[in-house]
């Protein structure tokens, strides 16, 4: 900047005052111009990206030292990064989170089994709010919170549902949660808006494939919102054998191979919408959001999480920190955003920027915080919070508090409370995470009135909680929603 003043200042006796202004213009620094005025109310496209099993660790912009994810990395490095972003351990308990606002177990949902799965029919969910707002809706892969048609996505604000079944390609467990017989990750058979429809490739392939024909077909009269969740890195690790190859030879179980083949191809997927965004010309018309839904799973057998302790299904950093990654060329300003922040305020946050018009239900429902304020200023000021984690997943017809303090968590922006081994007693261990990331030393005999006063606080929010816990005495069906549309659509039983 010193350099062009100079040049200006000995110029401006030969060259016209315009052209001047227009010079300096144009060499300023765009991160300079961006967020100067709010985001709010903008109404951009927004596609939101969310991978199933792939932990905080498993992306090379967060240091994995043998995995590339160079697409991904583009929306890390010109985007918007939460740094200190945390969803739940498991994935149905996450998406409720995400799509409604609130913590999942007031959506009901507290397994991904078992009738627990399933959203509860009075929440207002994100697709609800910005289809309000003017926007089409769509979801591509993976949905997971209710396979029986009143907890379809088509009930749920979806104009366009492209999904398999249960809480994987091929998966089924008794009663409501299954996909559609026989499915595996290349050719799966997928329902698409109520009827089933055979596929041809692999299964991140077609969800992208699909997700990117639907938006070259809506845009332009309105804005749309994409939801793109595949299947992968889930387990089973169904590769194909070129994205296996590239890590091949790497590591002394084979399973490794096949998740960072998996997220590879992820990557790749990213690349695609990224460069169909640019032919389109609506790159700074589109808002896109990365996360992961929980702590990985497969990942850790590369031998790296990130530093952290513990992957899925763990109250620990490990088990709930997630990417969480904003790209809005000429918008969004790229950097960190520290501040605790989670899953509950990316509702509040897209309805914000999508304009939608007040709602008191939806207020009332609503836990978490719109992050507009730091998306805009990095520095901009975050109150302290409390955020509650818990596994979840006590036996059927069994009270919750069997497992209360089972996986469960109490999370300041300084402590982390974690009870990993108890059971209708705590067995807490406490944590300076801003001193100790790993979580390695606990300090709770040493700190026992932070010990009493976040216990005090789980204890409060977790008597809130019952008259939320609506799918707890669920009775399932005898015969798993997926398989029945599909013998009733092929006239012939699984």
């Amino acid at each position: 900047m010193a350099l062009i003043l100079t040049f200006l200042r000995r110029t401006r006796s030969i060259l016209p005052y315009r052209f001047l202004v227009a010079l300096l213009l144009a060499w300023m620094p765009v991160a300079s111009t961006l967020t100067a005025a709010s985001i709010a109310d903008r109404r951009p496209n927004i596609i939101f990206i969310l991978t199933d099993d792939q932990g905080y660790g498993d992306l090379s912009c967060h240091g994995h030292p043998v995995l590339r994810t160079p697409h991904i990395d583009r929306l890390h490095h010109e985007g918007a990064r939460f740094i200190d972003f945390h969803v739940s351990p498991t994935c149905s308990p996450t998406r409720s989170a995400l799509l409604t606002g609130r913590h999942e177990f007031r959506n009901g949902v507290t397994h991904t089994i078992l009738e627990r799965e399933r959203l509860a029919p009075t929440a207002i969910t994100l697709a609800d709010v910005l289809r309000s707002a003017g926007y089409t809706t769509g979801i591509f892969g993976k949905w997971h919170l209710g396979d029986e048609s009143a907890y379809q996505p088509d009930r749920r604000g979806f104009d366009e549902a492209f999904i398999h079944g249960g809480g994987g390609i091929g998966q089924t467990f008794p009663g409501s949660c299954g996909d559609a017989p026989d499915n595996t990750y290349f050719d799966p058979v997928i329902l698409h808006n109520g009827r089933f429809v055979k596929t041809r490739g692999y299964c991140t392939d077609v969800f992208f494939g699909q997700a990117i024909a639907w938006m070259e077909q809506t845009r332009g009269t309105r804005p749309f919102f994409a939801c793109i969740t595949p299947n992968a890195p889930h387990v089973p690790l169904q590769v194909r054998p070129e994205d296996e190859a590239r890590y091949a030879g790497r590591f002394a179980n084979t399973n490794a191979a096949r998740f960072l083949g998996m997220v590879a191809n992820i990557d790749d997927n990213v690349g695609r919408l990224l460069e169909r965004l640019q032919q389109w010309g609506i790159e700074r018309e589109t808002l896109v959001v990365f996360m992961n839904d929980n702590g990985t799973d497969g990942g850790i057998l590369a031998g790296y999480n990130a530093g952290m302790r513990g992957k899925k299904g763990t109250a620990f950093l490990g088990g709930t920190r997630a990417s969480s990654l904003w790209r809005w060329p000429g918008t969004l300003a790229p950097g960190d955003r520290p501040g605790l922040t989670a899953h509950i305020d990316f509702l509040p946050t897209l309805a914000r920027i999508a304009g939608a018009k007040p709602d008191p239900r939806l207020d009332a429902q609503i836990e978490g915080r719109s992050l507009v304020p730091l998306l805009e200023d990095p520095k901009a000021g975050w109150p302290e919070r409390t955020l509650f984690t818990h596994f979840g997943r006590w036996a059927k017809g069994e009270s919750p508090d069997t497992a209360k303090y089972r996986q469960a968590a109490v999370r300041t922006p300084r402590w982390h409370l974690v009870s990993a081994e108890g059971a209708r007693t705590p067995k807490w261990m406490l944590f300076d995470v801003t001193a100790d990331p790993g979580e390695t030393n606990n300090l709770a005999l040493r700190e026992p009135m932070v010990v009493q006063d976040l216990t005090r606080r789980f204890d409060t929010w977790w008597e809130s909680l019952p008259p939320y816990l609506v799918n707890e005495s669920a009775v399932g069906p005898a015969e798993n929603p997926f398989k029945e549309r599909y013998r009733l659509q092929f006239g012939k039983a699984p």
